[in-house]
């Protein structure tokens, strides 16, 4: 299941193209749920691209700098550490 929480977002929809035609501030919240499939990889010179799926046909997609990467491992050990959810 994915769900979308789009903020102040205006499109524009004409002849089959999309133009964002709103202000500048807009933001965007992406959530997927019930995941069935991970995929990690390096994406260019710099960056891992974590991959998500729902089985569905949602996927979502991040791409990590190495620091931010190391900070998603170090949070999976501390939750493996200090929670049941692993077990």
């Amino acid at each position: 299941m994915l769900t979308l929480d789009l903020d102040g977002l205006m499109i524009e929809l004409k002849q089959g193209t999309v133009k964002h035609v709103g202000a500048s501030n807009a933001s965007a919240e992406a959530k997927l749920y019930d995941v069935e499939g991970v995929d990690v990889r390096t994406f260019g010179d710099e960056r891992v691209k974590v991959g998500f799926d729902d089985g569905e046909g949602n996927e979502l997609e991040v791409a990590l700098f190495p620091d931010e990467a190391e900070a998603l491992l170090a949070g999976l050990e501390t939750v493996r550490a200090e929670s049941d959810v692993f077990e």
